[in-house]
């Protein structure tokens, strides 16, 4: 595969990009603007590119917004992290559910 020096770095023609789940997009979101650290030091800790993070925190601080707003308050941490767990939940039991209702082979 061919492989090309742009401003530094080396970008191999074909190569995946990395896709993120809207989970993981707000959980890191969240970091910088729970925590007060610096969108830097949150991206190294992730291993993610900083310009996507700064995207990030922009959409979250704007959903948020919206949501004070119109009189929703957002979701606290523990809140995000319970949501986060059911969902996780949800996926497993669709899952197993999907299973059993599969026909004996």
């Amino acid at each position: 595969m061919p492989t090309y020096d742009v401003g530094g770095e080396d970008l191999t023609l074909g190569a995946t990009r990395r896709k993120f789940t809207l989970e993981f997009k707000t959980e890191a979101a969240h970091r910088v603007i729970d925590s007060g650290r610096s969108v830097a030091e949150v991206a190294r800790e992730f291993s993610i590119a900083e310009d996507s993070l700064y995207r990030w925190v922009r959409d979250e601080r704007r959903r948020m917004e919206a949501a004070s707003s119109t009189g929703d308050e957002p979701l606290s941490a523990a809140e995000r992290q319970e949501l986060m767990r059911l969902r996780r939940e949800m996926a497993e039991l669709r899952k197993d559910n999907a299973f059993l209702g599969m026909p004996a082979a």
